[in-house]
């Protein structure tokens, strides 16, 4: 009797809250998810590690999640979340001025932002190269970190040709390539800064071609 009356809350103390509990948990893995992808490499990132390095078992997070790979996702995905406020009212909506070239080139100013940001840098950075030699993740990466934006850039170009600023037989989604890949490229491999006016030159390049005008 003395156990059970023990595990009552006291008279005028509320309950614990679960639903706090498990936040803080949840938040627990992330970071622990990201920062031990930086350290140690996507290979040798384990759930073991995660659950101990968030403190939690690692069946909570078997109660979660699948696989590390989906802890990952969601725990960038999450980080993105939180630092939308940086980036104002809407992050995520593709702007359309009426003018194609000012809208990209502000989107792509916003991109050298983020792949400069240490909070993405890093964890960005060691997904991308495992997704290079390991497709499944690869694929993932894609479907849930990048096909949104690419639908948006997509969604701007259909409208751009619509208002006859790109020829009307482009493929959007072959189009995007040109702004998106060397950009990546760039960041990936360290061919060359990324600037401002890096992304700029792309748009101009890519919307006015190289031949003479």
């Amino acid at each position: 009797m003395a156990a059970q009356r023990s595990a009552q809350p006291a008279p005028g103390k509320p309950a614990p809250d679960s639903t706090r509990r498990s936040e803080k948990s949840r938040r627990a893995i992330y970071d622990a998810a990201l920062a031990l992808v930086v350290e140690a490499g996507y290979p040798k990132t384990t759930i073991e590690g995660i659950a101990a390095r968030a403190g939690v078992g690692k069946q909570t997070i078997y109660r979660w999640w699948p696989s590390k790979a989906d802890v990952l996702m969601e725990a960038f995905l999450d980080l993105a979340e939180r630092s939308a406020p940086d980036a104002g009212p809407e992050p995520y909506t593709f702007p359309d001025t009426g003018d194609i070239a000012a809208d990209l080139k502000l989107v792509l100013r916003a991109t050298v932002d983020e792949l400069r940001d240490p909070r993405f840098e890093a964890p960005s950075r060691a997904l991308a190269a495992e997704g290079v030699v390991n497709e499944q993740l690869g694929r993932e990466l894609v479907a849930k970190l990048m096909q949104p934006s690419l639908d948006l850039y997509i969604t701007r170009l259909r409208a751009a040709q619509a208002a006859g600023q790109v020829r009307p037989e482009i493929d959007p989604r072959i189009a995007l390539e040109f702004f998106i890949s060397p950009l990546a490229q760039r960041w990936l491999q360290h061919t060359g800064p990324i600037s401002y006016e890096y992304t700029d030159t792309l748009v101009d390049y890519a919307l006015h071609g190289l031949a003479p005008r």
